[in-house]
């Protein structure tokens, strides 16, 4: 059977990718990008928002559904961040006037006043909308762009696993490099500078709190922060790790879901 779960984060994927393609084809200086989320909202939602949308003259636009039911991402081309904010007011009054009991959240950016848009920032931007749910409209802001473009160095013996970590980290939007041993991956750090090192423990060369300890003394401006990812579960192991700076540790078999979010927590 197909995982359903990978599917629907495929085909999310490749709606990140025409999002910024879009952007990146526009003609205009700027554009912006606006993100309603309403969990259980109605089927009519879409058309209720191209309808606004549509009766403002001279505005152009493009949707998209997100990830969850009830929710779209606009592009709004020529759109500055001022003026998406606007839209966002606009859109969030006529949509409570039209809809009963219609409480919706919203995230918005312009590009690129706020930095580079990329598949990863989309999906920070939605996330960031179940972060705050007190219904305000969400200015996303530069430093969460900035922190949206991250470098993450997989480090893993097998094959199997190294090949699928990468897609996997890839669908969410991050740079990836791969490293089969402990003396490569060192050399990548220094020269690669990821953001976060994803690593197994039982390696060729250098491997377990040596290796750790390496990464530590890294001549870089800002070591990266260490997710281990190991089937070694010694208690004393892993208290050694957290000692020694790293900042999750993570066993095998694992769950893709919880990796994703303590990759995300350790980066954000």
């Amino acid at each position: 059977m197909p995982n359903t779960t990978l599917q629907s984060r495929q085909e999310q994927t490749s709606i990140y990718l025409e999002i910024e393609q879009s952007v990146k084809e526009t003609a205009q200086e700027v554009s912006g990008i606006l993100f309603i989320s309403c969990a259980g909202g109605p089927s009519y939602l879409e058309t209720q928002v191209r309808g606004i949308l549509e009766s403002q003259p001279g505005l152009t636009y493009k949707i998209w559904n997100g990830e969850e039911p009830g929710s779209l991402f606009i592009l709004l081309p020529g759109q500055t961040l001022d003026a998406v904010h606007f839209q966002g007011l606009l859109l969030k009054q006529r949509l409570q006037e039209i809809i009963a009991d219609f409480d919706p959240r919203m995230t918005l950016a312009s590009f690129p006043e706020q930095g580079e848009l990329t598949q990863q920032v989309l999906i920070q931007m939605e996330d960031s909308v179940k972060q705050h749910a007190s219904g305000e409209i969400h200015i996303f802001t530069r430093e969460e762009v900035r922190a949206s473009r991250s470098r993450i160095l997989i480090v893993e013996g097998d094959a199997t696993v190294r090949e699928f970590l990468e897609i996997r980290l890839q669908m969410q939007g991050y740079e990836t490099a791969v490293a089969d041993n402990g003396l490569s991956a060192l050399d990548l750090m220094e020269s690669w500078k990821p953001d976060l090192v994803l690593t197994e423990l039982n390696l060729y060369g250098i491997d377990g709190l040596p290796y750790i300890h390496h990464i530590q003394q890294l001549d870089v401006a800002q070591v990266p922060k260490i997710v281990v990812l190991t089937e070694q579960r010694v208690e004393q192991t892993i208290s050694m790790c957290f000692q020694n700076g790293v900042d999750d540790y993570i066993t095998k078999p694992f769950s893709p879901v919880e990796l994703d979010a303590r990759i995300r927590r350790c980066i954000h």
